[in-house]
C-alpha cells in the first residue's frame, strides 16, 4: 500500500504543475488529441517537472499493481486529489473550507479501510480475449478524443477527463495482464501495447482537457474513469478479493475514498497564467461573470 500512496503523492503534485504549465502554453487546434500541444507544453519547466513526478508515480504504481487488488490501487490514485488540495493550500494560498478538510479526512479514512481489508492481487491473469479487448479499449479511447475535443465548455472537459481516466484505467488492467517478461512473451502480448496506447491516450486527453475548459470537470471525470471500471474488471475477471469477512469494509472504504476525491475535484483547477502581450492593441478587459471566482490572485472556472 505504501507504493500506491507514494504514487498518489507524485501524481497529486504533478497535477498542479502540469495544469499551470498547460494553461501557459499557446492554444492549439482545440482537438482532444493534439500532440503539438504536448510539444508546446514541454517547453514549460513546470510541465517537465510534472512529467518527472508522473514517471516516478508510474513506477510506484507498477509495483503496487503487482501486489495489490486493482480497486485498492485505483482508490489510492484517486487520493492524489487530496494531495493536490493540501499542496494548493500550502503553496498557492488556497483556503480549504471545513467540508473540504472533511473530504480529505474521508479519503484518508477510506484508504485506511482499504489497506486493512484488501487481500493480495487476484490469481487470475485474464485470457486472450481480455488482452485483445484491453487493446481495443485503449484504441477506442484514443479515437474518441478527436470528436470529444469538438465539444464545448464543461461537457468538453468532462468527456476528455473521463476518456483520460479510462486510458489510465486500461494501463492498470494491462499491467496485471502482463504475466511474462521474456522478449518472446512480452512483445507478443497485446496487453503491452494496450498499456502504451492507453497511457498515451490518457496523457493526450488530459492535457487537452486542462488546456481549455473547467479542470474541475476534467478531474472529476478522470477520477471516475480510472477507478470504477478497472475495479470492476479486477473483481469480475481477475478475481481480486478482500480478506475474509472484510468485504463490506472494503466497499465502504472504496466509496469513501472515491466520494472524498470527487468532492476535492476543484483542486485540479488552476487559473490561467498570463501570456506576454501581443504586438497589437490590448482589448479591454471583459467584466467578471458570476461563474468566475477570484482566489489568491488567480481566476478559476467553476
Amino acid at each position: 500500500m505504501l507504493s500506491a500512496l507514494g504514487a498518489a503523492v507524485c501524481f497529486g503534485v504533478a497535477t498542479v504543475l502540469q495544469a499551470v504549465a498547460t494553461r501557459a502554453a499557446q492554444p492549439g487546434s482545440g482537438s482532444g488529441v493534439d500532440p503539438r500541444l504536448l510539444v508546446r507544453a514541454v517547453q514549460e519547466w513546470k510541465y517537465v517537472a510534472g512529467l518527472a513526478l508522473d514517471a516516478a508515480g508510474f513506477a510506484l504504481e507498477l509495483v503496487a499493481l503487482r501486489s495489490l487488488p486493482i480497486y485498492a490501487v485505483g482508490a489510492a490514485l484517486a487520493a492524489s486529489l487530496a494531495v493536490t488540495a493540501v499542496t494548493a493550500s500550502r503553496l498557492l494560498g488556497v483556503r480549504l473550507a471545513a467540508r473540504e478538510w472533511g473530504a480529505v479526512g474521508a479519503v484518508c479514512g477510506g484508504l485506511a479501510l482499504l489497506g486493512l481489508s484488501s487481500g493480495g492481487e487476484g490469481g487470475g491473469h485474464g485470457g486472450t480475449a481480455l488482452r485483445w479487448g484491453t487493446l481495443a479499449a485503449a484504441a477506442a479511447v484514443l479515437a474518441a478524443g478527436a470528436p470529444a475535443g469538438r465539444l464545448t465548455g464543461r461537457a468538453r472537459a468532462a468527456v476528455l477527463g473521463l476518456g483520460s481516466g479510462l486510458g489510465f484505467g486500461v494501463v492498470e488492467v494491462a499491467v496485471r495482464l502482463v504475466d511474462g517478461f521474456s522478449p518472446s512473451s512480452l512483445f507478443t502480448n497485446p496487453a503491452l501495447y494496450a498499456l502504451l496506447v492507453g497511457g498515451a491516450a490518457g496523457f493526450l486527453l488530459l492535457t487537452s482537457a486542462f488546456q481549455q475548459g473547467s479542470v474541475t470537470a476534467a478531474t472529476a471525470g478522470m477520477v471516475i474513469g480510472e477507478t470504477v471500471c478497472p475495479a470492476l474488471v479486477g473483481v469480475l475477471a481477475l478475481h481480486d478479493r478482500t480478506r475474509d469477512g472484510w468485504g463490506p469494509a472494503a466497499v465502504l472504504g472504496f466509496a469513501a475514498a472515491l466520494a472524498g476525491a470527487l468532492a476535492l475535484a476543484r483542486f485540479g483547477e488552476v487559473g490561467p497564467v498570463p501570456r506576454p502581450p501581443d504586438d497589437g492593441p490590448t482589448p479591454p478587459a471583459a467584466p467578471a461573470t458570476s461563474g468566475t471566482s477570484h482566489r489568491s490572485g488567480s481566476t478559476r472556472s467553476s
